[in-house]
C-alpha cells in the first residue's frame, strides 16, 4: 500500500473525499460531526453519545486545562476542537486539508461562541509554522494518511511542536501484523481513500519511540470501531434515497460497501485501532505524584451514579 504522499498527492486524495458535500456526511455521521471512532460506554450505547464520550476521552487523556494551548491535527469539521474550546475551556488551533470541512469547522465555531478560542484553519501539517508550540496536541484518524516512510517527519514534526513535558495523543486505525493485500485493499484505494497507508501497532510504536517520545498508555478501541461502522451504515441505509440525491448511485453504493466490509474487519480483528498517548520527555528534578488512569474514567461512573 506505499504511496508517494506528496503534498499534492494528499491534498488531492482528501479534497476527493472529504469535499464531497457535508450535506452528505451530515447524513449518515451524527451532529457532532465526527468521522472517527466513537467510544461506547454500555453496549446498546448510541452514535451521538458514545461520540461524545469519545471527545471527552480524548480531552482527559490529555488531560487538558482551561488556557492551555491545544492542537488537533488533522481536525475534520472541527468537532474536537470546538467541544475542547467550550468544554475544557483551551485555547484550541486546528487544520484540515479539506477546504469544505475548514469552512464548516469555522462557522461552527463562530455558532457555538468560540471562535476566539478555536481556530481552524485550512493546510497541510507540514506547512504548519514552526515556531507555534503548544501543551497539547491529538492527531485523531490522521496517521493512516500520513504515510509509514514519512512516520520519522511525523512524529519528529509534532514533538517539535509540543513544549518539554506536553502530551500527545495518536488515534489511528491499525492492520493485522500478518495483513495481506486483497480485493478490499484494491477496493478501498480506488474508490475511498487513494493515499491510506495502514501499519500494524508494533512498527508504529517502534517509530514513535525512535523519535524521542516516551509512550504512557496504549488502548485498544477496535471494538468500538467495528460498532462505529456499522452505526454508520445503519444510518446510510436509512438515509438512502437523500444520499442518493446528493451524491450519486455509485458513491452510495461505495460507502455502504465499504463501511458494511469496515465493520466486519474490525470485528474479526483484521482492522485495529488504537490510541497511543505520549509525552515529550522533559529531565526535571521536581517528583510529580503516579499517573493512574482513574481521573481519566472516574468523571465517567460519577456521570452513571447521578
Amino acid at each position: 500500500m506505499a504511496q508517494a504522499h506528496t503534498k499534492e498527492f494528499d491534498a488531492e486524495a482528501i479534497s476527493r473525499h472529504y469535499d464531497l458535500s457535508n450535506e452528505f456526511y451530515e447524513a449518515f455521521l451524527c451532529a457532532n460531526m465526527s468521522y472517527t471512532c466513537a467510544y461506547y460506554r454500555t453496549p446498546d450505547g448510541g452514535l451521538a453519545q458514545a461520540q461524545r464520550d469519545k471527545m471527552d476521552l480524548v480531552c482527559r487523556k490529555l488531560r487538558l486545562s482551561p488556557g492551555e494551548d491545544y492542537l488537533d491535527i488533522g481536525c475534520g469539521w472541527g468537532s474536537l476542537a470546538i467541544w475542547a474550546a467550550k468544554h475544557y475551556g483551551v485555547n484550541a488551533s486546528a487544520f484540515t486539508l479539506s477546504r469544505a470541512q475548514a469552512e464548516y469547522g469555522q462557522a461552527w465555531a463562530r455558532r457555538e461562541g468560540v471562535e476566539s478560542r478555536c481556530r481552524i484553519y485550512h493546510m497541510d501539517y507540514r506547512d504548519f509554522p514552526r515556531d507555534r508550540t503548544f501543551s497539547k496536541i491529538s492527531a485523531i484518524g490522521i496517521i493512516e494518511h500520513v504515510g509509514i516512510a514519512n512516520y520519522p517527519m511525523f512524529f519528529s514534526s509534532v514533538r517539535d511542536r509540543l513544549r518539554d513535558g506536553g502530551l500527545f495523543l495518536n488515534h489511528g486505525i491499525t492492520a493485522n501484523k500478518f495483513w495481506k493485500h486483497t480485493s478490499q485493499t484494491d477496493f478501498l484505494l480506488k474508490y475511498v481513500f487513494p493515499n491510506v497507508e495502514l501499519d500494524n501497532i508494533t512498527h508504529m510504536m517502534d517509530a514513535m519511540e525512535r523519535q524521542g517520545w516516551e509512550i504512557l498508555d496504549v488502548e485498544s478501541l477496535r471494538l468500538h470501531y467495528a460498532r462505529t461502522c456499522r452505526h454508520w451504515f445503519e444510518r446510510l441505509e436509512a438515509n438512502a434515497d437523500r444520499i442518493r440525491g446528493l451524491v450519486g448511485e455509485k458513491n452510495y453504493r461505495v460507502y455502504r460497501i465499504w463501511l458494511a466490509c469496515s465493520s466486519g474487519s474490525f470485528y474479526s480483528g483484521s482492522l485495529g485501532l488504537y490510541q497511543v498517548l505520549m509525552q515529550k520527555y522533559q529531565v526535571s528534578r521536581r517528583f510529580g505524584p503516579p499517573a493512574t488512569r482513574e481521573d481519566v474514567y472516574a468523571p465517567f461512573l460519577d456521570a452513571d451514579r447521578r
